[in-house]
């Protein structure tokens, strides 16, 4: 039986002319491409594609290939629409992973939103230290910021959001009395586990060499608040805060890129397919705080000020 990922893999392709093309339109790694049109050339016994320096060319059974191919989206596109469209009752259990941080400062009142949206749909928002395993079904959806996207398993379904940015912060106040001369020390605040990152600096304050550390990010923020000393924070919680300000002369650092990913036949289910794309909408919307953009600050409904 032909598999119809295997199918669509061929019909990007064929349609982009080249294995990188279908690679970013279907957000995969060039072998991932190269593995499937192998898969179903061996399972069809023909040679689908020919490779020349401009590209890859169609074959003669390529194109017969592809007359089927095209009819067997068609096919599959009208299926979904009948199905999904008598399914007006979106229900079941949603379970999304993703970083305290993300879930407590940005996105829990968009999580809100889409439950007041879908009210059949019951929500498990995991947020703590370790994300849940989606290859080990802990959860349906999760949303993490990922430096290198080749670092994921091969078996994860992603989509792309944008771009992260950290700085180092400080409260106002604590900024001025430094200005003003105060002779108080200013102190690193770190998380126990993860300690001051290599891209860091202090940048035009003088910091002490005792650490002040707390357990969890959210007892960072409260120490920076407190004037305690300096920190790295997402630019989506540090820009937002009115209490805190960038450190003079520190730049930013970019955290890698934010993912809404899912696995298996989980990435099918309606409810799945719509928390996606309602929180693919709104990140995109964020993306000018979430990379730090000077000016940029948060507004809900998917939009921003």
């Amino acid at each position: 039986m032909i598999d119809w990922d295997d199918v669509r893999y061929f019909l990007a392709v064929a349609r982009g002319g080249s294995v990188r093309a279908a690679a970013e339109r279907l957000d995969v790694n060039h072998a991932t491409v190269l593995r499937r049109i192998a898969q179903l050339e061996e399972r069809l016994g023909v040679q689908m594609f020919e490779k020349l320096p401009s590209g890859y060319r169609l074959t003669a059974a390529g194109e017969e290939v592809l007359e089927f191919a095209d009819q067997m989206e068609a096919s599959s596109h009208q299926l979904e629409t009948r199905v999904f469209g008598r399914d007006q009752g979106v229900r079941g259990r949603l379970r999304v992973t993703l970083a305290p941080p993300m879930a407590t400062h940005l996105l829990m009142p968009d999580f809100a939103d889409f439950a007041r949206l879908h009210p059949d749909i019951e929500m498990d928002i995991l947020s703590f230290g370790e994300l849940a395993n989606l290859t080990n079904r802990e959860a349906d959806v999760a949303i993490r910021v990922v430096y290198d996207r080749k670092t994921l398993p091969l078996n994860l379904h992603g989509m792309k959001g944008p771009e992260l940015f950290g700085a180092v912060y400080m409260s106002r106040d604590r900024l001025a009395a430094w200005r003003a001369g105060a002779p108080d020390p200013i102190r690193w605040i770190v998380i126990s586990m993860h300690g001051i990152p290599d891209w860091a600096s202090a940048g035009e304050v003088r910091t002490t060499g005792v650490p002040f550390r707390t357990s969890d990010a959210g007892g960072q923020i409260a120490a920076v608040r407190q004037g305690l000393g300096i920190t790295t924070l997402p630019c989506f919680v540090g820009d937002a805060d009115p209490l805190l300000v960038r450190v003079p002369g520190t730049e930013l650092h970019m955290y890698g890129t934010v993912w809404l990913l899912t696995q298996g036949e989980t990435r099918k289910t309606k409810r799945v397919r719509l928390f996606t794309e309602f929180v693919s909408r709104r990140l995109a919307a964020y993306a000018p705080l979430l990379a730090g953009l000077a000016g940029a600050r948060l507004t809900r409904g998917g939009s921003r000020a």
